[in-house]
């Protein structure tokens, strides 16, 4: 061997030691790295972007306030009178039966739901309280009201609180209450009409517009789909409301306190059969329009509404064993109050008492959250996988020889996903499941997807990560 060929050999040798030296470095510092769980970087704002437009293209309808049940079931054939109906389930928002749900019809005053999100989206947002004085100016005296209103009988001088106005609007179902709390919540009837139309458009309500706040006017359109959607939305952000005002059997109004000073003491007996003063001194009893309330187990709201063009509607909700169904069914029959209450609580009662019969709720969301995985040969280390949409509830069906309820409690909930992902991330890719199983019937499948995009690193790190995945593999099965 020449002295060339020596020092070639040398220098190759030294090369090949300085590689594997620093090789050995790089691959101790990614086996230090990956046994470390270090959190990944909160998303940017861009980062969160990309994943909700990649997410909304992966899984259309993911955003919906309403969606089909995840599995298929037997379209259930009921003799329901009225035009157009739907039920849902609350908590997970599935829609369990329709007829007719996406016809056009006047919510009349169903409409009030609106109102009311509306008022107490501003009770939140600390603008008013319940406890506020409303000034009442005429236009919201109940002796200027439409003909044929329904009333809390407003009148001039009285002095009335927001949260008042809200148990009136709701109990009696007064148009009276919905103009005085529409000029004092946004500053005229104008604005608040077009607060309400604002916020469903944000719903994605596309066939809900108001005129009025009332639900007087046949102007006023919505469907039976859109107005649950509304109501799901409702009674989900303001659960309290259903025990503050929508489940009052009655409310009387005026009472003593509410009377303008000079008309307290006052005989209580008044003349309406010339029309109604303005000054309204006799308190009036009204029961909820709600009829069943008190009659069917478990109802607890929300709201009716008539006018001849949309004939009886009624919003309808009912809560037993930790399960809240809601209907509206709209366009409903009859030639008078009675005729329209008693197919009402007919349309009602057959709907409730046949979801409840066939389906129960299963809240088991304990493992619906972000989960955290190792990335090899990616540029960073760790990446979260989280659910692709969010998981409130499953609606159970109901099971031969088993009643819904016990069948959502033997639901079975599997994650499954890897132990590493190799080669980078895109987000809103899927790398594992949540699966909802009750025996061997899997009832629902959220994806689980990657939460941002981790490029493949170089030639390198993939090889040191290599080592360092075969160093923990060997390590662990020797545990």
């Amino acid at each position: 061997m020449n002295k060339h060929t020596s020092n070639i050999i040398k220098t190759a040798a030294a090369g090949l030691l300085f590689v594997l030296c620093i090789y050995s470095v790089t691959t101790g510092i990614r086996l230090i790295r990956f046994k470390q769980h270090k959190t990944p970087a909160p998303l940017t704002e861009t980062q969160q972007q990309e994943l909700a437009a990649a997410l909304d293209k992966a899984y259309p309808g993911r955003s919906d306030i309403l969606k089909p049940l995840p599995y298929p079931v037997v379209p259930a054939k009921l003799n329901v009178e009225a035009g157009s109906a739907i039920v849902i389930d609350v908590a997970s928002g599935s829609v369990l039966y329709e007829k007719k749900a996406d016809r056009i019809i006047p919510p009349a005053s169903m409409t009030k739901v609106a109102v009311m999100y509306v008022v107490l989206q501003e009770i939140e947002a600390g603008h008013i309280s319940y406890s506020d004085i409303v000034p009442l100016k005429p236009d919201s005296w109940a002796c200027n009201m439409m003909p044929h209103s329904s009333l809390m009988f407003l009148g001039k001088g009285q002095i009335v609180t927001v949260e008042e106005l809200l148990t009136g609007l709701d109990v009696c179902s007064g148009n009276d209450a919905a103009y005085a709390l529409a000029d004092y919540t946004c500053g005229s009837m104008e604005k608040f009409i077009a607060r309400m139309n604002s916020e469903m458009e944000k719903l994605g309500l596309k066939h809900t517009h108001f005129v009025e706040a009332s639900g007087y006017s046949e102007k006023n359109a919505t469907t039976p789909r859109e107005m649950a959607a509304l109501a799901r939305v409702y009674i989900t952000k303001y659960p309290d409301a259903l025990v503050k005002f929508h489940s009052r059997l009655s409310f009387t109004y005026p009472q003593e306190h509410n009377l303008a000073p000079e008309d307290r003491g006052k005989p209580t007996a008044q003349d309406f059969s010339h029309g109604l003063p303005e000054h309204i001194t006799m308190g009036i009893t009204q029961q909820n329009t709600n009829v069943l309330l008190g009659k069917l187990a478990g109802c607890d709201g929300l709201k009716t509404g008539y006018i001849d063009e949309s004939g009886y509607n009624l919003a309808l909700t009912v809560n037993r064993n930790d399960t809240r169904f809601l209907s509206v069914t709209m366009n409903g029959p009859g030639h008078n109050v009675f005729e329209g209450n008693k197919y009402r609580e007919k349309d009602g009662t057959e709907l409730m008492e046949w979801a409840f019969a066939r389906f129960a709720d299963c809240k088991k969301s304990e493992a619906v959250h972000p989960y955290l995985i190792p990335v090899t040969g990616a540029k960073a280390q760790w990446v979260y996988l989280v659910p692709a949409y969010s998981f409130t509830a499953l609606t159970v069906p109901f099971m031969t020889g088993v009643t819904p309820r016990d069948a959502a409690d033997r639901v079975r909930v599997i994650v499954d996903f890897p132990r590493y992902i190799d080669g980078g991330t895109t987000s809103g890719t899927q790398y594992g499941t949540i699966q909802y199983v009750l025996d061997s019937r899997i009832l629902q499948t959220i994806p689980l997807t990657a939460d941002r995009t981790i490029g493949r690193a170089s030639w390198f790190i993939r090889a040191s990560d290599i080592a360092a995945k075969l160093i923990m593999s060997g390590r662990k099965s020797r545990q």
